[in-house]
């Protein structure tokens, strides 16, 4: 339908109308803008103006009232959250007065798998606290009131001393001492009280000690199965795995717990135990930063005196056997060199193998080869069982054409059936006529067990070995990889590790020619059999003149 003169007119008349309407609003609403403007830059104007020092001040002054408020009887201090730090030849730690405790430790002679420094304690997971009576009915946990950080004191030892004060105008007070010193992985950790019985409800300190064990090694899945839960209560020591978390009541007093992954381990420990202790750990579902994070909750019983001190100790380093051993109380159970029903084997590893590696070690710069010297070391070790059970199997062979024959004698032409009773009886006399065992094979090589257990958990929790390389393997703690895979197989893996190929290719053509050993061993033996011998075991009738040397 077309349209006429009018209707066009009338359309540009509503858009002209329309346009008009726009321009006035906008110039209506800029004008109202501009004025509410200068309203609020006359009032601006009208009040004083604050110097920015001041505000900044005035803020301080807030925030200081409001920790006042938080730190109830000991708001008096007037110290800002602030890190202090001690380190020695082995690790570097950082303290923070909030919460007087370690937040963060360097290892400086180690390295994670991407090159940067082991660290152990980096999370905010992490913590020491327990409850204290700040005011009438009201409680604070330690990790949020800010202590007092006195100067560092430096021993006749080389040790150093940090120690972080709480105190309020009545006299009460409490101390975190850390004491570290050099060379050494292990921090003595006190924590003294004055006026223990105004602090503490009923004289008990409930403690809470949590610990994220992160992530060091490149295979996260096997450094988490490598980790364990390590604890010694009532003196006796023992682990958990982590499997997918769990939790543990302690019956007795807990002398320390331990969190221990692959290489390295975090330890706390008292010297007068921690009563009525409970720890849980929970393990990732993915494959996180952390492998595990451990909550353990303890009480010490702080006496009736107003004054405590309660001794402590905190161990941030590597797994080592040697290390750990040096301080005692059993700390070196936690170098699992033997475990379960081969927990006998860690015996064999501490007084053998560690021994003879240690000595390789000193002479020997590349770790391969000592690697290679303590498996001949452990061949010559074996050498007599070895022996044995070969001239058990090369007596075996040559008795086996006796050992047929023995069974064609017994064996029904009829039926084809043996007489299992007779043969077996003639059999065993056969055997020993000949000096033979029938457990002389099987018996030495059940005896080499102990010898490979021992070393499978030698050469996964020796951490000499960590990051050594050899060969195409970068390191010779974990399983070498040349290949990897976009799929895993099960119970193989997503990886094609080399060593493992050699060493199947080499057992296989061991065997092959073991087995071609004893074929043509039996070929010889039925040659050189005569007719008309008298019997098994007997000498055959030509081979009887001297003229006629048997063959």
């Amino acid at each position: 339908m077309g349209m006429d003169r009018n209707t066009v007119i009338g359309f540009i008349l509503i858009g002209a109308l329309m346009i008009g309407m726009f321009v006035m609003n906008s110039k209506g609403r800029l004008a109202m803008e501009g004025e509410q403007k200068r309203i609020a830059d006359s009032i601006a104007a009208l009040k004083p103006k604050t110097d920015p020092a001041t505000a900044i001040l005035t803020a301080q002054k807030n925030d200081s009232a409001q920790i006042r408020t938080e730190q109830g009887i000991f708001g008096n201090s007037t110290e800002a959250v602030k890190n202090a730090v001690l380190e020695n030849e082995l690790f570097k730690i950082t303290f923070s007065n909030k919460g007087a405790q370690p937040v963060a430790v360097e290892l400086k002679k180690y390295n994670r798998f991407n090159g940067q420094k082991v660290e152990l304690l980096k999370s905010d997971f992490n913590k020491i606290s327990y409850p204290v009576n700040i005011g009438e009915n009201k409680t604070a946990r330690s990790e949020e009131l800010i202590f007092t950080t006195e100067p560092i004191i430096s021993g006749a030892d080389k040790s150093q001393t940090i120690r972080f004060r709480l105190s309020d105008s009545t006299g009460k007070e409490i101390i975190h001492a850390f004491t570290i010193h050099p060379n050494d992985y292990m921090i003595d950790f006190t924590i003294g009280i004055n006026g223990a019985d105004r602090l503490f409800t009923q004289n008990k300190l409930s403690l809470l000690w949590q610990s994220e064990a992160p992530q060091v090694e490149k295979d996260h899945k096997y450094e988490r199965t490598q980790s364990h839960i390590c604890y010694k209560q009532g003196g006796d020591f023992d682990f958990d795995y982590l499997s997918t978390g769990d939790d543990k009541t302690f019956k007795k007093d807990l002398n320390w717990l331990s969190v221990k992954q692959q290489f390295f381990t975090v330890i706390f420990a008292s010297k007068n135990g921690f009563k009525n202790a409970k720890t849980e750990w929970t393990v990732p579902t993915d494959s996180s930063t952390y492998i595990t994070r451990v909550t353990t909750n303890a009480s010490v019983d702080l006496g009736q005196n107003a004054v405590a001190s309660i001794p402590m100790q905190l161990y941030y380093g590597p797994s080592d056997y040697n290390i750990l051993k040096k301080y005692g109380n059993d700390y070196e159970q936690i170098v699992p060199y033997g475990t379960g029903v081969f927990s006998f084997v860690k015996y064999i590893n501490r007084h053998v193998l560690l021994p003879v590696f240690e000595f390789l070690q000193k002479y020997v710069a590349s770790m391969g080869i000592v690697v290679l010297l303590l498996t001949l070391f452990i061949r010559l070790l074996t050498s007599p069982i070895l022996y044995k059970s070969y001239l058990s199997g090369a007596k075996m062979k040559v008795l086996k054409p006796e050992v047929d024959a023995l069974r064609a004698r017994f064996t029904d032409a009829k039926s084809g059936q043996v007489d299992q009773q007779a043969f077996s009886m003639e059999q065993m006399k056969l055997w020993k006529t000949a000096g033979v065992s029938p457990l002389g094979g099987c018996l030495p090589a059940l005896l080499q067990i102990p010898i490979f257990m021992s070393l499978y958990y030698f050469f996964q929790s020796n951490i000499d070995l960590r990051g050594k390389n050899f060969l195409w393997s970068q390191d010779l703690s974990a399983y070498d990889s040349i290949a990897h895979l976009p799929f895993s197989i099960p119970f193989y893996g997503d990886h094609v590790s080399l060593f493992t190929l050699t060493a199947v290719i080499t057992s296989l053509i061991i065997s092959i020619y073991s087995m071609s050993q004893m074929q043509d061993n039996s070929k010889r033996r039925s040659s050189s059999r005569r007719p008309g011998s008298t019997g098994p075991g007997k000498v055959p009738a030509m081979a009887a003149t001297p003229q006629h040397p048997p063959r």
